[in-house]
């Protein structure tokens, strides 16, 4: 991992997982939180002593997070305390103004975007663009409001001249993914990790041999166990609970990943891109104005009301 590109979201991290740890190393994440300006000076001996656990607890809660060792966590810390504090989720309360429903509606979602992009591992990130550029046919797979992010995939991925599905039924997922190779990629978006359809379809189609990339909150989960290759976005607080089922900021958050999918694959191809963009933009030209019927231009039958 580039650490100059990922110097932040370390404490976030620690909150996010804390309450998933083992009891030693859940001691460790929250001496961090409660000092993180000590613990960045600290070895990971030290770090065990001063939580009153050990340093082999110091490297394992390091790898529970994801990261390489202490040093990435110290600096993705050191990066935490250096910014500018940023807002916070803020409660949408019942009856609550329409001003302020605007207001904290707008900071949720963009919290959980800068979030989203705190947890980026840039190595990974480079995995999963090469493993889709390379891939034969790819296959995006959600339910609920997850299964419209697959949907805003497919829609992306197929500009690419790239075959494409999503589905969001589980016996129409499964028919297809009986049918992969080990050239095809599986791609299970669930924010909470523990969707079971989601997670079914990444059990078999890792059984078929195809890579598959996971897209879930972070941290791990029955659907990141079936997965190659783990993006994840924030824990974002989502707010009033009775409308969790709405999916608010965490899609948002979805989506702003599989954008950063999309659009560093089109970089990567951009002459490709180029060609594939003009053609479909030709096509959707020739929808806007006419079609053709026996060779002749013909007025679209919806502009005459039939």
């Amino acid at each position: 991992m580039d650490m100059m590109n990922s110097l932040t979201g370390g404490l976030m991290m620690l909150k996010e997982m804390k309450d998933k740890l083992p009891p030693s190393e859940r001691k460790i994440a929250q001496f961090i939180l409660e000092h993180p300006h000590e613990a960045i000076h600290c070895t990971a001996t030290q770090l065990g002593e001063l939580s009153s656990t050990s340093s082999a607890a110091v490297i394992r809660l390091c790898k529970s997070l994801g990261l390489k060792g202490l040093q990435e966590l110290k600096l993705r810390i050191s990066g935490d305390l250096q910014k500018k504090p940023d807002a916070s989720y803020r409660d949408i309360q019942p009856g609550e103004a329409s001003d302020l429903i605007v207001e904290k509606v707008t900071n949720n979602s963009l919290q959980a975007i800068k979030e989203t992009m705190e947890l980026v591992d840039y190595d990974t990130l480079a995995e999963a663009v090469d493993v889709l550029r390379n891939a034969e046919r790819i296959h995006f797979f959600g339910v609920g409001a997850s299964g419209i992010i697959a949907q805003d995939a497919q829609q992306k991925f197929m500009r690419m001249n790239k075959p494409t599905s999503a589905f969001t039924d589980l016996h129409n997922a499964a028919m297809n993914i009986a049918n992969v190779s080990e050239e095809d990629v599986v791609f299970g978006i669930s924010f909470s990790g523990e969707t079971y359809e989601t997670a079914k379809i990444m059990e078999i189609a890792r059984q078929k041999g195809a890579t598959t990339i996971s897209l879930t909150r972070y941290g791990q989960s029955t659907v990141t166990s079936f997965a190659d290759i783990s993006l994840y976005i924030s824990a974002s607080r989502e707010i009033p609970a009775p409308f969790r089922s709405g999916a608010t900021s965490s899609r948002l958050a979805q989506l702003h990943m599989i954008d950063i999918l999309f659009v560093n694959l089109v970089t990567e191809q951009w002459n490709e891109a180029s060609t594939y963009f003009n053609e479909i933009t030709d096509v959707m030209n020739t929808l806007k104005g006419t079609t053709v019927k026996k060779g002749k231009p013909v007025k679209r039958m919806i502009e005459k009301g039939g």
